[in-house]
């Protein structure tokens, strides 16, 4: 989805990323930091707190924002097989509230106590830094402020993909199954 959402950006700003750049998508999502410190490319697509740590040690500048830039794209979902959701109704309804938790937890708090409950799944980043990641997610509006899967935004994503060649064609938001 990010290198998509890249294209899709390039593309709605007259750049064609077939023709006009090089995009390599050879490297592993997770090495792309370290590639891009080592000399491969002129520009990398990283998430926080990633992003900020390069800038932090002076390999580069964080230019852009593609959450900002890519508009509202239900980026993280959660799927699950029909006979799932159909046999497990109040778990997909817990988990969905515990999700809508989380947002209100992220929404209703400074950064600086979110970075403390997160600190320990990022145990290679300062604390400092991890407040200036998340405070660049609020000034985005990275995260929603409900779970709600809505139909612009579902169809946002699809044009996204449609663009990528990923998908041919839309489906339809009704044929979802949709559990709030």
């Amino acid at each position: 989805m990010p290198e998509m959402t890249l294209e899709y950006i390039l593309t709605k700003n007259g750049i064609n990323p077939q023709n006009d750049i090089t995009l390599d998508t050879s490297i592993a999502f997770a090495s792309m930091q370290g590639a891009f410190i080592g000399g491969t490319g002129d520009f990398v697509s990283l998430f926080e707190p990633n992003a900020t740590q390069v800038e932090q040690q002076g390999y580069g500048y964080v230019v852009a924002s593609l959450g900002e830039l890519g508009g509202n794209i239900p980026y993280t979902s959660y799927s699950a097989k029909t006979s799932f959701l159909k046999n497990n109704q109040d778990i997909i309804k817990r988990f969905t509230k515990a999700i809508g938790k989380g947002l209100d937890f992220v929404h209703n708090n400074d950064s600086e106590k979110i970075a403390k409950i997160i600190e320990p799944e990022f145990p290679d980043t300062k604390m400092e830094d991890l407040i200036i990641a998340i405070n660049q997610y609020k000034k985005t509006d990275t995260w929603p402020t409900t779970t709600e899967f809505t139909e612009e935004s579902f169809n946002h994503m699809q044009d996204i993909m449609i663009n990528a060649k990923q998908l041919d064609k839309k489906v339809n938001y009704q044929d979802l199954i949709y559990i709030k």
